[in-house]
C-alpha cells in the first residue's frame, strides 16, 4: 500500500487516520504494520466499502476536503473492491537506527555476512548481494529501472532484492533510487577486503 510523503506526515500528525483502496486482495492486514520511508504504520482495520458508504467524516478522516473529493479520486482508479483502512502511527522505522550502526561486533557482522551468503545460495542466478551493493553505491539516486537493467534483471525483482538489503539496513530508498546506509558502507568494504 503506497502513501504520499504528504499523506505520512499526516498521519504521523494524527491528521489522517483512514485511507480507501481498490484491491482485487488487500495488500494490509488488520492488525499488521506497514513500513514506509517515513516510518511504522500500525493498521487497525481493513473493510470492504462501497463508494456509497463513505461519510463525509470519512472522507476528512483519509485527508480529504470533501467526500465528493474523495469519490472523485476513487473512481479515477482501477479494478478492484473498494476498502477501508484504518491506521495509525506506530513510530519510527527501527531500520533507520540499524542504518546509522556501524559499530558491531565480531559476531554480528558474521551474522550479517552469513545471511547475505545465504542470499546468495539462495538465487538461481547466482551471488548477487556484493554487486548490487557495489552498483548503489557507485550509483546513488539513480531510478531503479536503470540499476536493473545494469544487473541483466527486471525492475521488480531488483526491487525486491534491495528491499532484502534494506531490511538489514544496509540500504536506503530515496525519493529517486537508493543510496547505501553507513552501515551498507561498512559492510560492503569488508566484503571487498575478503
Amino acid at each position: 500500500m503506497l502513501l504520499k510523503l504528504a499523506t505520512l506526515e499526516r498521519i504521523k500528525a494524527g491528521e489522517v487516520s483512514l485511507a480507501f483502496r481498490k484491491w482485487k486482495r488487500p495488500t494490509v492486514r488488520a492488525g499488521g504494520s506497514l513500513k514506509t520511508r517515513l516510518g511504522v504504520l500500525g493498521i487497525d482495520a481493513v473493510e470492504r466499502a462501497s463508494l456509497a458508504s463513505i461519510t463525509a467524516a470519512q472522507a476528512r478522516k483519509a485527508g480529504y476536503a470533501t467526500r465528493a473529493d474523495l469519490v472523485a479520486e476513487l473512481q479515477k482508479r482501477g479494478e478492484g473492491d473498494l476498502h477501508r483502512v484504518a491506521l495509525h502511527w506506530q513510530g519510527a522505522d527501527p531500520r533507520s537506527v540499524l542504518r546509522a550502526k556501524t559499530a558491531f561486533s565480531a559476531a554480528e557482522r558474521d551474522a550479517m555476512l552469513a545471511r547475505l551468503a545465504r542470499l546468495d545460495a539462495a538465487s538461481r542466478g547466482g551471488a548477487w548481494t556484493r554487486a548490487y551493493l557495489r552498483t548503489i553505491a557507485d550509483r546513488p539516486a539513480t531510478l531503479a529501472a536503470t540499476l536493473a537493467e545494469a544487473q541483466g534483471i527486471d525492475k521488480p525483482r531488483f526491487k525486491q532484492r534491495v528491499r532484502r538489503l534494506k531490511e538489514m539496513g544496509l540500504t536506503e530508498s530515496l525519493g529517486v533510487g537508493y543510496r547505501l546506509s553507513p552501515r551498507g558502507k561498512k559492510v560492503l568494504a569488508h566484503l571487498e577486503r575478503r
